[in-house]
Parts: C-alpha cells; sequence; structure tokens
C-alpha cells in the first residue's frame, strides 16, 4: 500500500511542488524567520500570553463560586446516597441494567459509558434532527428533542458531580464568564425592548440556548477517551454528509430557481444533503474539513494518513460544489490559519488546487467573476445583500441603535416564523445572511459590542489552549486543537454573509468544539484504557 502511494502520480506531482518549494525565495524566507524565532521577542510574548493561568480558586472569584456550588451540590448527593429511595432505586437498576446490558445494543452502551453516548447525540446532532423532523409523525417531538438531549446532559453532570464521581479539579474557565456576560445583556435587552413578550422571549432562546453546550461539553469530556469519541463521532457524521453532497452534483439534484441567478445558467446544481441548504452545508464541510486534516498530521499509520487526505479532499469538493462564496471565504481562512499554526506549504497548494479548480470546473470561475459585474451590483441592490443590510440599518436607526429593534422582530429565522408587522411594498422580511449585522438590528450596538467581545475572549483563550498543547514525535495534541480552531475562524468569516448561527446545529457545534479545545489545553487527562 505504502509503495503504491509513493509511486502514485498525484504523489510525485506533490514531491515535485515540494522541491520547487524548498528552492524558492519564499521557503528561504520562512526559515529565517524559524530559525530566529526561538530567540526572538515575539516568542517571549508568545509564551507569556499561553502562560495565563486558568480560573482556579485562588485568583477567581467566579471560581470561588463555582467550587461553592460544587460542594453544595456534593452534600445534596452524600445525603441522598443515604437515603430509602435512592438505595430502593439502585435496587431496582440493577437486575434491569443486567437485563439491558445483553447484545449488541448492550455492548456499545458499555464502550462509550453514559458520557461517550451523550457526546455522540451531540455529534450527530444533524442527522438525528433530520431524521426526527422527517421520519417521527408527532411535530411536537421534533420541537424539543434538543433540548431533552441537553436536559440529559445537564442532569447526567449534575448526579455525577452530586456522586462524587466528576473530576476534582474545576472545569470553571474564563470564557464562561464571557458568555453569561453576553447571556445577561440578553436577558437585559429582552426586558427592555419587548412588546411581544412571547416573541422576545422566543428570540433570545434562539440566540442563548445552544451557548450552554459549551459549560456542558467542559463538563462531558473528562479524558482523552471522551475527546477522541468525540471527535471521531463528528468526522463520522460529516463524511457520509459529504460523500451525499457529491452524488446530489453527480445526479444534477434538482435545487430552486432562486438558488442561482439568470447569468449563472452554468450552475447546474448547488449542493444541501440534509442541510437543507447550500450555504449552511458549505459552512458545515468548513467547519470539519480541517479536522480531517488534523488527522493526516496526528497520526503516524500510513493507510490513516492517506485516508484522512482523501477525505479533506472529498470534503473540500464537496465544500466547492455547494457554490458557496461565503463558504469558498471561510475555507480559504481556516486554510490559511491551519497552515500558520502547522504547515505554511498548504497555503500554496491551496492556490494551486483553487487555480486547478478554476479551470476543471468553469462554473466556478463564472460564480466568481459574476462578483464583479454591474449585473451582480444591480441585483444585490434590487434585492440582494446590499438592499438586505441596507433595510436593516434603517429599521435599527428608526428604533433605539443603542437597544436594538427587538430580539425576534427582524432578520432571522424567529422573525421569519412569526411575521407580526404586515407586509407592504416598502417592508418585507428576508435573513438578513449577515449574522453580526442580524444580532446589531435586534440587539443593538450594546447586543453587537459584547457579541464581538465574547467571540474575542474566546478566541484568545483557545489560541492560549493551543499554545499549551503539545507538538512533538509523541505527543500531537496541538494538531487536534489547531484543527478545529481553523475550522471555527472560517464560520467565523461565513458569518458575515450567512445566518449561520440562526441553525442550531451550527451553533451547538461551534461552541462545543471551543470546549474541546479548552479541555486539550487546560483539562487534559491521560486516556483510561
Amino acid at each position: 500500500m505504502k509503495a503504491i502511494f509513493q509511486n502514485s502520480l498525484l504523489v510525485r506531482a506533490v514531491l515535485r511542488l515540494r522541491e520547487w518549494y524548498h528552492e524558492g525565495a519564499i521557503a528561504s524566507f520562512f526559515r529565517k524567520v524559524a530559525n530566529a524565532y526561538p530567540d526572538s521577542r515575539f516568542r517571549r510574548i508568545w509564551d507569556g500570553f499561553c502562560a495565563t493561568p486558568i480560573c482556579t480558586v485562588d485568583n477567581s472569584r467566579y471560581a470561588r463560586v463555582i467550587a461553592a456550588l460544587r460542594r453544595f451540590v456534593e452534600r445534596v448527593g452524600d445525603a441522598a446516597a443515604q437515603s430509602m429511595i435512592y438505595r430502593l432505586c439502585l435496587a431496582i437498576w440493577k437486575p434491569v441494567s443486567t437485563f439491558l446490558g445483553g447484545g449488541v445494543i448492550g455492548r456499545v452502551c458499555r464502550f462509550f459509558g453514559v458520557r461517550g453516548l451523550l457526546l455522540v447525540c451531540l455529534a450527530m446532532y444533524l442527522p438525528l434532527d433530520y431524521f426526527i423532523r422527517n421520519c417521527i409523525p408527532i411535530a411536537f417531538i421534533g420541537s424539543i428533542w434538543d433540548e431533552c438531549l441537553m436536559l440529559a446532559a445537564f442532569a447526567y453532570v449534575l448526579w455525577h458531580t452530586a456522586m462524587r464521581r466528576a473530576p476534582l479539579g474545576l472545569r470553571a474557565t474564563p470564557v464562561d464568564t464571557y458568555l453569561l456576560l453576553f447571556i445577561g445583556v440578553g436577558f437585559f435587552l429582552m426586558c427592555a425592548v419587548s412588546p411581544y413578550p412571547s416573541i422576545a422571549l422566543d428570540g433570545y432562546r434562539a440566540v442563548v440556548q445552544y451557548l450552554f453546550w459549551f459549560f456542558l461539553v467542559t463538563r462531558l469530556i473528562e479524558d482523552d477517551r471522551d475527546f477522541a469519541i468525540f471527535y471521531g463521532a463528528l468526522l463520522a457524521m460529516a463524511v457520509p454528509i459529504a460523500l451525499h453532497g457529491i452524488y446530489q452534483y453527480i445526479v444534477a439534484a434538482p435545487i430552486p430557481a432562486g438558488w442561482v441567478s439568470q447569468t449563472e445558467e452554468s450552475v447546474r446544481t448547488r449542493v444541501y444533503s440534509l442541510a437543507g441548504s447550500p450555504n449552511i452545508m458549505g459552512s458545515l464541510l468548513v467547519l470539519f474539513a480541517p479536522m480531517a486534516a488534523g488527522l493526516a498530521y496526528y497520526c503516524k499509520k500510513m493507510w490513516v494518513k492517506v485516508l484522512a487526505i482523501g477525505v479533506t479532499g472529498m470534503m473540500c469538493l464537496c465544500c466547492i460544489f455547494t457554490f458557496s462564496k461565503g463558504a469558498w471565504g471561510g475555507l480559504a481562512v481556516a486554510v490559511i490559519v491551519f497552515a500558520i499554526f502547522l504547515d505554511r506549504r498548504l497555503i500554496a497548494l491551496m492556490a494551486v488546487a483553487g487555480a486547478g479548480a478554476l479551470i476543471a470546473i468553469p462554473s466556478i470561475a463564472n460564480r466568481i467573476t459574476y462578483l464583479f459585474t454591474a449585473d451582480y451590483m444591480e441585483a444585490s441592490q434590487r434585492a440582494g445583500r446590499m438592499v438586505r443590510w441596507e433595510t436593516g440599518l434603517n429599521l435599527l436607526h428608526e428604533s433605539n441603535p443603542w437597544l436594538g429593534f427587538g430580539l425576534g422582530r427582524f432578520g432571522g429565522a424567529v422573525a421569519m416564523q412569526n411575521k407580526i408587522i404586515e407586509e407592504t411594498d416598502t417592508f418585507e422580511y428576508f435573513y438578513m445572511d449577515n449574522y453580526y449585522l442580524k444580532t446589531l438590528v435586534e440587539m443593538g450596538y450594546i447586543g453587537l459590542i459584547f457579541f464581538i467581545v465574547l467571540l474575542i475572549g474566546m478566541a484568545l483563550w483557545c489560541l492560549r489552549s493551543i499554545g499549551r498543547t503539545n507538538f512533538n514525535q509523541t505527543d500531537r495534541t496541538r494538531v487536534l486543537a489547531v484543527s478545529m480552531f481553523a475550522g471555527m475562524c472560517g464560520v467565523l468569516v461565513h458569518c458575515y454573509f450567512e445566518n449561520i448561527f440562526e441553525v442550531p446545529y451550527m451553533m451547538a457545534y461551534f461552541w462545543s468544539m471551543a470546549a474541546a479545545i479548552m479541555y486539550l489545553g487546560y483539562f487534559r487527562k491521560k486516556r483510561k484504557g
């Protein structure tokens, strides 16, 4: 297998590009920078930045509050463990668990454990949501199943802590405070601007509910085994989605006429798979393609490297077939972030691959060049992003610019579902196609400022976490942290062009991956078994 791989045309072409790179001026420049880096001032600044301690009982009031809550929960658990009800439930559960433990399902449950099953269910959010909403005739279940999953994860964390089975160290992070601050500001804005309280509450829930996955995943991932289950389950979910997208492109799956303009007739289809939208599909692949690429750098076995490279190429190809320009930009940013941390040669490889895609698939070049035509400007000003963004800003300034137009009232899914204002020739509902601008319109300058502070704080602490991970011959943990962070950066760029965080599973994936990065840098524990 190794000989076939090394003698293939693709590998020889890549090796030739590598030789050209090493012989060029760019490689010489990077080598000089790398040689000077260990003794540079930037290295000392970076080391000091990464050495910043996380929340502890000694240096953080928030950590002291969390520690007090933990002690209270443990005392409640100690009292409950001595109660007659607990002993009765335990006596009933033992024979039930013995009966359910047999067979394939029982062995699978024992292998993953409760934490593993919860993490797998979170990783399978998209296919589970699609199946429940389309295959179960009871609509009520489709609307509450994800809340039930979140409550189950919260109940497990609470019970695990009460029974003194959780890790002894605190899982408090500075990102918690940024999240709680934004959640508090959102609650204030919901109360301050709520002409329709039920809609304001629904809009507030859509904004903050899935942020709580960060708190839960930070405590669900207790060791490397849990992290490996979560990372692997995410890729196991993304690979079939990408394969299905490529299949849709091959068979030219029918799409609505509104997905392409009249000047883009060469675009035969746009893939969307279970996501239902090519833009969300593209963002999903931007999030997971770097994770597949990370396996090629992390694993040492050649067959795993080959498989990971193939999966990465497949995801990138599927992302191209979405014909989502925002996703293409997000993918480029993800590759650049990945390359800066791990392998700068990937930037040149991305340029070559992009040029090859433009030549091989003319519709890609047509879609990109269309951005710079007068027809695009006219269409955008008539019914595209420009007129949508301008309408949103006008609506903001007609209301209170600091407090916003009101949560759930314009620019997002909640507003599209309710439509409380009568549509006229001069006013109509639509998606803002810019999550930051949607946040600005609904929550005003105050909401947007605190949302940006949240994202910056999360990014800084993820960078610190990456800086604290290892990258050597025996432990390449940094590769996995960088892979997730690169995809997250790509999604944040795509949010400028689409309402990506309006989709529940995208927000759940994003914040759970941020929690996984924090685990690698600050809470990592040797794998069990």
